[in-house]
């Protein structure tokens, strides 16, 4: 069984930044409902009291919320992820890196934020659909809701979200089992709360712990997603230049398809890749989610 090194599967506190169960669920649903008021309302910037009044709480509990969240004000956070500055970002060449800058944020990023080391399984594996693989899973409160992780013996294999008006946790499973539909699946949230852990906790980003994540798909689709993982923290990459990347420039189609099954959320970062024209099209989660990453990134980066 795979096993980290300083890591068990006993409960371990949890850092101040990331709330767990209930109130993580409750503190996502709050940030769900800003960030859609933000994308609608963006060109206006509203205010503080505007945007809290729009989700229902007090500026106090929504600035406190925010800071906890992302490492940001609610202001910071508008200015983050709004689609202007996700233009700006392509049209001038620069990253969101520069945009966090922008916004009055310092300090240095780490080159590759979660040092991820990864394995494709043998091509068999693949064609006999999961036949034979035994994987097991769990949900766990994250910043971006409710989630569903998945893994082999040999590393994460699989991160999905489970929201409510969707199905829930049935409708995120059922995403995973069609994805490996000859493959055993077994609960076990003790056994995937380490990665849980691994993933959401910035603090447990370390390079010398990588995380081992088993990519099962076809030999394409896995050059894809290597070259999403090359993506770093506070950078944006367009989907018109994956195809150049992956030696396939006609391939913009296929490659698109690609970064829409990518069955690992957030570990392999498709949430960063964005439309030509800044706009942050496409996301198997959703776009609010995509949108709530790359703000929460830019927080990650704030408190480098």
């Amino acid at each position: 069984m795979l096993s980290f090194a300083t890591e068990d599967c006993q409960p371990v506190p949890l850092p101040q930044l990331m709330p767990t169960g209930r109130a993580a669920l409750t503190d996502y649903e709050t940030v769900r409902r800003m960030i859609e008021f933000i994308s609608t309302e963006y060109r206006s910037q509203p205010s503080l009291a505007e945007i809290a009044e729009a989700v229902g709480r007090s500026e106090e509990t929504l600035t406190s919320l925010l800071k906890r969240w992302a490492g940001l004000t609610p202001k910071g956070f508008l200015q983050a992820v709004t689609l202007d500055n996700a233009r700006r970002l392509l049209d001038d060449g620069a990253s969101l890196l520069d945009a966090a800058y922008e916004v009055g944020f310092s300090g240095p990023s780490r080159l590759h934020d979660l040092f991820v080391k990864h394995e494709a399984v043998s091509p068999g594996d693949y064609k006999a659909r999961g036949q034979g693989i035994d994987l097991f899973y769990g949900f766990h409160p994250t910043p971006f809701g409710l989630s569903i992780v998945v893994a082999t013996e040999r590393g994460l294999a699989g991160i999905g979200f489970a929201d409510p008006s969707d199905g829930g946790e049935a409708t995120a499973l059922d995403d995973m089992r069609r994805r490996w539909p000859k493959a055993r699946f077994t609960a076990d949230a003790m056994r995937t709360a380490p990665f849980a852990r691994r993933i959401f906790e910035p603090s447990r980003w370390q390079e010398d712990q990588p995380l081992q994540v088993v990519l099962i798909d076809t030999d394409f689709e896995i050059r894809v997603w290597q070259t999403l993982l090359q993506i770093p923290l506070g950078s944006a990459t367009s989907y018109s230049t994956i195809p150049e990347r992956i030696g396939a420039p006609k391939a913009a189609r296929a490659v698109g398809a690609a970064v829409g099954r990518n069955p690992v959320s957030f570990v392999v970062p498709c949430h960063r890749v964005l439309g030509k024209s800044g706009a942050l099209t496409g996301y198997h989660w959703g776009i609010t989610r995509k949108r709530a990453m790359l703000g929460w990134e830019s927080g990650v980066l704030a408190r480098e």
